[in-house]
């Protein structure tokens, strides 16, 4: 019997996809909503595979992936979002993620990744490999400098453009037409790549590297 933990802060997604997984006779499935309630629910039970939403209020997958890690070194760790993951790549390499799988996935995909993942494989998109084959020689003509393979996508660089001009999250929300939750989310996501805590830092690194242009 594999045992999967889903952590999601959205319940219909998590029972929706629990229900998914139970219609094979080897999965069981159990739901939590609150990533600070993970540590807890492993220490009272033993899971094969964790799958991760990648942005939940307090803390990203990702980063609750890198505090698992540390109790918990065999666990089979699969980010499950809705988001487009090829910006994010070399971050979940970095957490030492198993494998990612999209919320938009049928049962059989959702199946057959985690089923890889059990046998260390990965499920990885055309397209994705396509573009990282591209980073990979980016990285060889760069001589491999602190900071090459990290980019930052059009919202991503705007969103910190207001940063930079002393916006707070629900300002740049108006400005940019975009929800607080967004904007939150994509800094969330901005952090996680630069590997930073704060919007100043963030601000800093991205100017050293290039990522926006120093004002």
């Amino acid at each position: 019997m594999t045992q999967v933990l889903i952590v999601d802060d959205h319940p219909a997604v998590g029972a929706g996809t629990k229900a998914m997984l139970e219609q094979e006779e080897d999965m069981q499935v159990d739901v939590i909503d609150k990533a600070k309630d993970t540590e807890a629910m492993m220490a009272q039970h033993s899971y094969d595979v964790l799958l991760l939403d990648l942005y939940m209020p307090g803390m990203s997958g990702v980063d609750l992936a890198k505090e698992l890690r540390k109790n918990h070194p065999d666990v089979v760790i699969l980010i499950y979002t809705g988001f487009d993951l090829s910006t994010h790549f070399n971050m979940l390499v970095e957490a030492n993620i198993n494998g990612f799988v999209s919320k938009t996935a049928t049962s059989e995909q959702l199946l057959n990744v985690i089923r890889c993942a059990l046998r260390d494989e990965v499920v990885l998109p055309l397209h994705l490999f396509k573009q990282l084959r591209r980073t990979e020689a980016s990285i060889s003509e760069t001589s491999k400098v602190e900071g090459s393979g990290i980019s930052l996508n059009e919202k991503e660089q705007s969103i910190l453009k207001e940063v930079a001009s002393g916006l707070t999250n629900r300002e740049i929300a108006q400005a940019l037409h975009m929800s607080q939750r967004s904007v939150e989310y994509t800094l969330t996501g901005i952090f996680n790549k630069l590997t930073v805590k704060s919007r100043t830092e963030a601000l800093f690194k991205a100017q050293e590297f290039g990522l926006i242009s120093k004002t």
